[in-house]
């Protein structure tokens, strides 16, 4: 699958610190990566509304942590997914009368321009889901070899090829390590959550979906002995992980409602089939909010990035405005946030103008130093704020102006925050 352009990211000088972010399995802080190299895996979208600024708010997160770890001096693998088929966007197809394929198309290439606008680096491996079939047929038939999946019939079968694939949930120790949530609270989430507790045939209510037989109506590819059928949601992105990345990799990220089933049972199933790795830490961004309520695709209550463009908001105060909030506290989308945002990025640009400004070594430093404790891009922003008020202040003598500092700031904001100024 296509991604989208690379933003050009400038040079600086000295190089930044090792990042800690908040592991979320645990609560601790942890170097998010090790030694030279970096792999990050961050769930996709799933296309059939893109890009809300719940999608902007997470992936601007995790382009944070690619950007401080290029800063780093790393080599980074970044790999992400497409979920191009699946039951909502079936649904969403039906709803409107338009083909579910050319439904995910548009809002792809929508996604694309979305985040070519707001500057975010893409995936270096970017595999959708029905790219991902034929690997994933081999991951579940390994699963089912290894007593570690089932088959449960349909309702309404008729012979053999016709059965669900589940996973058997009791064939991992360790499920449960990443949410580290009680039984009724997973019971729960597992049903609001595209889960199906209730499903006859089940060993376990929680076993989740690998394979789902083909129905009337709905897409389906060779699944071999399978049986024609589609790739449940979590083994998409195990297999797309693994084969992107090899296992076990540095980070698993998104939103903090994937907590819950979708990265634990995606990384159960990563454990099954590779020995028991997964991702070594795991960090999720806060949800944003409107009106009081979460911004969702099902209650409707979205803004849209396109939509802010087309009025004619510039995409780096979409993303400044992203940015004054922590990635893993909730937050509420209003009118003044994206003016504060308009505002914050008119002075940093009046304040760059200039050809001498204030020295620009310790707002640098400052803003590797915020990226490195735990992204904190807030305190960061608050960095360049103070190095902007001062250089439009007038009150610095003319022989403490450094020729080419705020070059060195603009580069700066640009290479390690993502914003062009």
């Amino acid at each position: 699958m296509l991604t989208w352009p690379a933003p050009q990211i400038p040079q600086l000088p000295g190089e930044g610190r090792p990042i800690r972010v908040r592991d979320s399995s645990t609560g601790d802080l942890v170097t998010a990566a090790e030694g030279p190299d970096a792999r990050l895996y961050v769930c996709g979208i799933t296309p059939y509304d893109a890009t809300h600024l719940g999608h902007a708010a997470t992936y601007v997160a995790f382009d944070l942590l690619l950007r401080g770890w290029i800063d780093e001096g790393k080599t980074v693998r970044y790999a992400s997914n497409v979920t191009d088929v699946d039951d909502p966007l079936l649904e969403r197809a039906r709803a409107t009368g338009v083909d579910w394929q050319d439904l995910a198309a548009d809002q792809i290439a929508l996604y694309r321009e979305d985040m070519t606008a707001l500057g975010v680096i893409p995936p270096d491996v970017y595999t959708g889901a029905v790219e991902s079939v034929p690997d994933v047929v081999r991951a579940v038939q390994a699963l089912v070899d290894a007593g570690a999946a089932y088959r449960v019939g349909r309702p309404d079968s008729t012979g053999a090829g016709e059965d669900d694939v589940y996973a058997d949930l009791s064939a991992d120790p360790s499920f449960g390590a990443v949410a580290r949530l009680d039984a009724a609270t997973m019971r729960a989430f597992f049903g609001e959550r595209g889960g199906d507790p209730d499903r006859a045939g089940k060993r376990h209510e929680l076993d989740p979906l690998l394979w789902r037989a083909a129905r009337d109506g709905e897409p389906a590819w060779d699944g071999g002995d399978l049986g024609p059928g589609r790739p449940g949601w979590h083994i998409e992105c195990a297999v797309i992980a693994r084969d992107g990345l090899g296992l076990p990799f540095d980070v698993q990220g998104g939103g903090n409602d994937l907590r819950f089933p979708h990265h634990e049972m995606s990384t159960s199933h990563a454990r099954l089939l590779d020995d028991g790795h997964g991702a070594r830490t795991h960090v999720h961004t806060g949800m944003v909010g409107l009106d009081g309520e979460k911004m969702s695709k099902s209650l409707g209550n979205l803004v849209l990035v396109s939509r802010l463009r087309a009025q004619g908001v510039d995409a780096m105060a979409v993303r400044l405005a992203i940015l004054a909030h922590h990635y893993a506290g909730d937050w509420e989308w209003t009118d003044t946030v994206i003016a504060d945002a308009v505002a914050r990025l008119e002075h940093w640009r009046d304040a760059v103008s200039g050809n001498g400004g204030p020295a620009a070594d310790d707002t640098l430093a400052e803003i590797r130093a915020a990226l490195a404790d735990d992204l904190d891009a807030p305190r960061a922003l608050r960095a360049v704020d103070a190095w902007a008020d001062l250089s439009s202040s007038g009150r610095v003598p003319d022989d403490e102006l450094v020729e080419g500092a705020p070059g060195v700031i603009a580069r700066a904001v640009n290479a390690l925050l993502g914003v062009r100024i």
